[in-house]
């Protein structure tokens, strides 16, 4: 119960395989209070997955991007709690024609809508809600594919902005370096088990964290460390 007592927002949920999903749920099982957000057309995905949480948590509606909203978010949240202990980021979006291998080629109206969806938001909700989080300190955390100087085939501009929060199949032609997670990462990786990063989301949450700001934690089994995976068999 690392996280009892805890006042905390989670959005992104959309469907039961979303990390925003594990984490919003391991939170309560944590003791964490939460609400999460949707709105326009996934409210109803949202609302039937949340329906599938005990208890079920009450959903606010937010774009995002429209920054009236996000203030208005602000506000209930302090009219129901009075404060925020931490909030999840879990949003990113970036239209069709910015991935899978459309780097050169993206528009720069498409280039924006993902900058804005998935980086600029984190901004725009930590302006709204830290005065929330100010008397007794709180939790920022976000989530990112692989933030480092790499490049990652397909991913294009959404690896420019952050991540993309939801299964990466949701990006053409991911699905060819997706199986070898498991081959690199010496810890072993399973894609469909979203517990390992809701654990650790859970930690940066609570105060078992106080001390630590700015960070950038990997939960992939270790394939970061690796420079190449380890072939399973000496060659002849």
């Amino acid at each position: 119960m690392i996280l009892e007592g805890k006042k905390i927002l989670v959005t992104g949920v959309l469907t039961p395989a979303s990390i925003a999903y594990a984490i919003a749920d391991m939170a309560q099982r944590e003791g964490a209070d939460i609400v999460l957000t949707s709105f326009g057309r996934v409210m109803s995905l949202t609302e039937k997955s949340a329906r599938r949480m005990k208890p079920t948590p009450e959903i606010l509606e937010m774009d995002v991007n429209n920054q009236e909203q996000v203030n208005a978010l602000a506000q209930t949240l302090k009219e129901r709690w009075g404060r925020l202990d931490g909030f999840v980021h879990a949003i990113a979006y970036a239209p069709p024609d910015a991935l899978g291998g459309n780097f050169l080629t993206a528009p720069w109206e498409s280039v924006e809508t993902a900058f804005h969806t998935s980086a600029y938001s984190l901004k725009a909700m930590a302006q709204a809600l830290s005065p929330l989080m100010a008397e007794h300190g709180g939790s920022i955390v976000t989530l990112d594919f692989d933030n480092s100087t790499q490049a990652w085939p397909f991913y294009d501009w959404m690896g420019v902005c952050k991540a993309r929060t939801m299964a990466a199949k949701g990006i053409p032609g991911f699905e060819k370096f997706e199986s070898t997670w498991g081959q690199r990462s010496p810890l072993g990786w399973n894609s469909e088990d979203r517990t390992p990063v809701a654990k650790m989301a859970c930690v940066l949450l609570s105060d078992w964290s106080s001390s630590t700001t700015g960070e950038i934690v990997h939960v992939d089994g270790g394939y970061h460390a690796m420079g190449a995976e380890v072939a399973s068999e000496p060659p002849d």
